[in-house]
């Protein structure tokens, strides 16, 4: 028999995950282990490469152990029933690495960081941000990887010299993961994470030399972009026992929207994990945005399921379930993230509470670095209920502020949405998301979209699935949640929302400059 599962490896911003996947789309074997973060000044969010690496490798390991482990009596499970590998990622994560050890030169930054905002709003003020979001289809913002990748250039001592005579190497963190998985061999990004740094020429699909002179980046240190869908490398035969085909790579988001099967334009899912991203599939054609979303990359290949190019409308929410994590470990009202939902089903609704959660800023479409978390309408009779109902809401209200620039953008109404990720589970958020939306959300029977997606893409790249009808097909829906509220009181939440975010707005350069 041939080869018929892949390994997804899922690297996330808090974990990472490893899964076996058949060619049913369904999940053999899961490990995931979490890794530290680290938050060294207000506004700084910083992640060791080698905790990122070493936390994704045993998960590896242990996931395909699973599996063997589960064989039946008689059956014979070996890695050369392993087609190949997909890797999805966090994006815009910026590493900077020793070409010659291997080793990070200073911890990575992560995409919620915000420490070069300033040099983006100088960047702004000097007239770039049209022009970059001409070649780039992005906003000017500490999000993408180009500013945090100047910020290391110009402050890891001789980081710049080296990086000019080729010594060092950059990467999002696929390229990092494939760099270890290589054993060196392989420096490659794919398409859709390339064009998450602020430096990628989506129209020509290559890096854009006025915008490495822009940040001051050096080429010498950026690696060579490679389709999502196909060969990349085979992993060094020393970490499996056997080398590995690398055949898939995408960006978290690009990637869940590939396993939901979202192929055609006008397709859109949302995926509720440390943040929110909401993502649509606008074809072979960029389409941009002129309500502050962004154009991006959705996947290079394969010519299997549509044009060889597929392009986005996107909208990136900062705190999704990480504002979960925060009532946990910050507040205390919650032992463990999954309680959040029977906490906030315990009342009707957040009692006048409303919490706008811009701990890192404001995502798509506001933009504002400077905008801070707020917890308003408290009361003698307000409980911890009320404010974990306030949570859910402010997750949901922020992602209905994407829903609706999204339909502008596209000049038609989306039908449904599709979910995914660890918070979609909550039945509570899923309704309150389907109420302020106005039309169904959809939780597919299988949620481990992130993963599903590159091991698809992986899996047509090596015969395991030859079509994306055969990929839809697989595609099934578990709960439906439709709209329960009128259009008055809709629009009423909607009002108090917008109230209540205006008032978060440039909180943090308001308090700087205070006395």
């Amino acid at each position: 028999m041939p080869p018929r599962h892949l390994l997804a490896l899922d690297q996330g911003t808090t974990s990472s995950r490893a899964l076996v996947i058949d060619d049913q789309g369904q999940v053999q074997a899961l490990a995931q282990r979490e890794f530290p973060q680290h938050f060294p000044q207000s506004g700084w969010v910083e992640h060791d490469a080698m905790d990122i690496w070493r936390s994704q490798y045993a998960v590896a390991q242990e996931a395909l152990a699973q599996w063997q482990a589960q064989a039946r009596p008689g059956e014979t499970r070996t890695l050369a029933q392993v087609a190949g590998i997909g890797i999805a990622n966090q994006r815009e994560t910026t590493v900077l690495w020793d070409r010659a050890t291997g080793l990070p030169v200073a911890p990575a930054i992560v995409w919620q960081d915000r420490r070069t905002a300033p040099a983006c709003e100088a960047l702004r003020q000097a007239g770039h941000a049209a022009r970059l979001q001409r070649r780039t289809g992005l906003v000017l913002d500490a999000y993408f990887s180009a500013s945090k990748l100047a910020w290391l250039l110009a402050h890891v001592p001789g980081a710049r010299q080296r990086a000019e005579a080729g010594e060092l190497a950059f990467g999002t963190v696929d390229s990092w993961l494939i760099w270890r998985l290589t054993g060196g061999r392989a420096h490659v990004c794919d398409a859709s994470n390339a064009a998450r740094t602020l430096l990628f020429d989506i129209h020509r699909f290559a890096w854009d030399d006025g915008l490495l002179r822009l940040f001051d980046i050096p080429r010498a240190v950026l690696p060579r972009v490679v389709p999502s869908c196909g060969w990349v490398a085979d992993t060094d035969a020393a970490l499996f026992g056997i080398p590995l085909p690398i055949a898939g790579v995408a960006g978290d988001q690009q990637a869940a929207l590939f396993g939901q099967a979202c192929f055609a334009p006008g397709m859109a899912k949302n995926t509720y994990g440390t943040g929110c991203f909401m993502l649509m599939n606008t074809g072979d054609e960029p389409c941009r945005s002129t309500h502050r979303l962004l154009t991006t990359v959705a996947w290079q290949g394969p010519p299997e399921v549509a044009a060889n190019k597929t392009y986005g409308l996107e909208g990136s929410v900062f705190m999704g379930g990480a504002t979960i994590q925060w009532l946990r470990d910050g507040l205390g009202l919650i032992q463990r993230a999954d309680e959040v939902q029977a906490l906030a089903a315990s009342v009707p609704d957040a009692g006048g509470v409303c919490m706008v959660p811009a701990f890192a800023g404001l995502g798509a479409p506001h933009w504002d670095p400077h905008a801070r978390g707020l917890l308003v309408g408290l009361h003698r009779g307000s409980t911890r209920a009320h404010i974990a109902r306030a949570a859910l809401d402010g997750i949901a209200q922020q992602c209905a502020d994407v829903f609706e620039a999204m339909a502008l953008d596209a000049g038609t109404p989306v039908q449904e949405l599709r979910v995914d990720g660890g918070a979609s589970r909550n039945d509570v958020l899923m309704q309150l998301q389907a109420d302020l939306l106005g039309v169904p959300v959809v939780r597919p029977r299988q949620t481990e979209t992130t993963a599903l997606g590159v091991a698809y893409l992986a899996g047509l790249a090596t015969g395991v699935w030859t079509s994306g009808a055969a990929i839809a097909a697989q595609w099934g829906v578990a709960r439906r949640f439709e709209p329960t509220v009128s259009e008055a009181e809709r629009a009423d939440r909607r009002a108090v929302w917008r109230d209540a975010m205006r008032r978060s707005r440039h909180w943090a350069r308001a308090d700087a400059a205070a006395p």
